[in-house]
C-alpha cells in the first residue's frame, strides 16, 4: 500500500532541491532589496512583500523589472 508518506520520500530527492532553491533565491533577493538604494518604481516594502511572498515569480519580476541602476538618483 502506498502512503502519502512513502509518495512523500519517494518524491523527496526530487522536491527537495527546489525547495532548497527556493529559498535560496527568496533570501539573495530579500537581502538585494534591502541593501539597493534604487528601483525602477515602487518601494522596498512593496518589493520585499513581492519576493518573498510570491514564490519563483517575485524575485524574478524584481530582477526584471523592479531593480533599478546603481547610480539612479
Amino acid at each position: 500500500m502506498n502512503t502519502n508518506i512513502d509518495l512523500l520520500i519517494e518524491y523527496l530527492p526530487f522536491i527537495a532541491p527546489l525547495i532548497l532553491l527556493q529559498i535560496g533565491l527568496a533570501i539573495f533577493s530579500a537581502v538585494h532589496v534591502v541593501r539597493h538604494p534604487n528601483y525602477r518604481f515602487g518601494n522596498r516594502m512593496m518589493w520585499l512583500l513581492i519576493v518573498l511572498l510570491i514564490q519563483w515569480i517575485g524575485p524574478l519580476v524584481y530582477f526584471v523589472f523592479g531593480r533599478g541602476d546603481e547610480h539612479d538618483r
